[in-house]
């Protein structure tokens, strides 16, 4: 904390330091790092703590002089090769500076001949390389820091986290120069609950885990094994009030919106109350006005059931339109059914649906989804059914539905199926279930979006 204080002009000799007792608990964890104490640590606090300085810059250079380490070995890897680039220049500038030198003399000289700015080398044949999240191949490292392996972006999207979670396990823990006492150091904020964090954490992989949520919560206090706890008493106590005070705060989350504020300053990816939907946005009606357009979109269960399992569920959402331009979930059909059994539900559900509501149904990637929505649809002879592939995550996809509720123009019509259905939005994304979610959103698209952007296959 100490060297951290003092060093700090040399990095950011135009932004004056501001102190906080949550710098000092970030940086009392990484000096257990250092002591041996800790080889495993998850850090997640809000944006705006220093966390990439405190970690990417400030540490490794304490370790090279003041703790006369210079052989050691990091590897500095972001979500963006760029990101991690930039701390590895704060380093290099920081550990030539003339402050530096004057402190530790000779005791940290950089390599002529390896000294660029994604890797850079000490005399002692230690280094600092900047490397992009999924990049670690032939490196070995004392320290391998992951400083927002993903980004806000590629949080929300199942295929980046599936790819980067695969990384982390299959060869992070490869490229340690000693397994028995190198360490890894994971730094974020939270950004879904499946994201790099949740997985350290569902696994229980053993990582010491300091978590520092913007606004205290009493309930999730945070007490680790080297002897810290949170010093707030009081719910809703301020992290940071001389960085962040109420105003700020409460600006930046009516910004950001109950879900993103919810990961990113409470490190608690769906608020307790729900991520993107909310109960009380859904204002009942007794009956749809008239002149309301209709759609029926379905999400049918995406396979078959296995032996002694039941099958998932298949949903289709009904959601009109009306004159002034709010949309009233008018009904739900959700049932756990066999493949015949859900052609079955799809055909009776649209005669009693009539032909004047259209009918959305989705098409599975491939030569044979797109025969098999095409089959369906000429079974619905008649009916104004179309199919479409999904576009986009389901978060994404549900986002603008979302935004209509938030703004009070999503009722909802009475009816013995509303309280499964709020349950489920009420849990989203986190919830065990998302067919009712998903044939909201392809309802909503059917109704509002652009007709190009559901690759129509013709109406029968």
């Amino acid at each position: 904390m100490g060297f951290l204080r003092r060093a700090w002009p040399s990095v950011e000799p135009g932004t004056p330091y501001i102190h906080g007792w949550p710098i000092e608990a970030i940086c009392e964890h990484l000096e257990a790092v250092t002591r041996g104490e800790i080889t495993r640590l998850l850090i997640n606090v809000p944006p705006g703590l220093s966390k990439s300085l405190c970690v990417g810059v400030f540490w490794p250079a304490w370790e090279w002089g003041p703790r006369n380490r210079p052989a050691l070995r990091t590897l500095a890897v972001s979500h963006r090769q760029a990101l991690a680039i930039r701390d590895n220049l704060r380093t290099r500038r920081l550990v030539t500076s003339d402050w530096y030198a004057g402190l530790w003399g000779d005791r940290v000289r950089l390599s002529r001949d390896q000294n660029r700015k994604q890797r850079f080398e000490t005399s002692a044949a230690g280094f600092r390389e900047a490397l992009a999240a999924g990049a670690i191949t032939g490196a070995r490292g004392d320290r391998v820091v992951l400083d927002d392996p993903l980004s806000a972006e590629d949080a929300n999207s199942e295929r980046v986290r599936e790819t980067v979670a695969r990384w982390f396990l299959e060869s992070v823990p490869t490229r340690l120069s000693d397994p028995a006492r190198s360490a890894i150091v994971v730094i974020m904020q939270r950004l879904h609950e499946r994201d790099l964090s949740g997985l350290i954490l569902a696994k229980g992989l053993g990582y010491e885990h300091l978590c520092l949520p913007m606004e205290f919560e009493p309930g999730r206090r945070c007490v680790t094994g080297i002897g810290f706890a949170d010093p707030r008493r009081e719910a809703g106590e301020l992290l940071f009030p001389a960085r962040f005070p109420r105003a700020v705060v409460e600006r930046d989350k009516a910004v950001m919106g109950a879900y993103a504020s919810a990961g990113q300053f409470q490190q608690r990816p769906a608020p307790r109350e729900g991520g993107l939907f909310k109960r009380h946005w859904f204002t009942r009606v007794r009956a749809l006005p008239a002149g309301c357009r209709l759609v029926r979109a379905w999400d049918l269960a995406g396979s078959l059931p296995r032996p002694g399992r039941a099958p998932a569920y298949t949903a289709g959402v009904k959601l009109a339109r009306t004159p002034d331009g709010r949309f009233v979930v008018a009904d739900v059909r959700r049932e756990r059914l066999s493949p015949g059994g859900v052609v079955r539900l799809i055909l009776a559900t649209a005669a009693e649906d009539g032909p004047a509501c259209r009918i959305a149904l989705p098409q599975d990637p491939g030569q044979a989804g797109k025969a098999q929505a095409e089959d369906l649809i000429r079974q619905l002879a008649g009916y104004d059914a179309r199919a479409s592939p999904e576009s986009g995550d389901k978060l994404t996809r549900a986002a603008p539905v979302s935004a209509q509720g938030e703004a009070g123009n999503l009722l909802l019509l009475d009816g013995p199926w509303n309280a499964a259905f709020l349950d489920e939005l009420a849990a989203f994304p986190n919830g065990a279930f998302l067919d009712q979610v998903d044939a909201l959103s392809r309802a909503f698209w059917t109704l509002n979006g652009p007709r190009r952007a559901y690759g129509m296959l013709g109406v029968v």
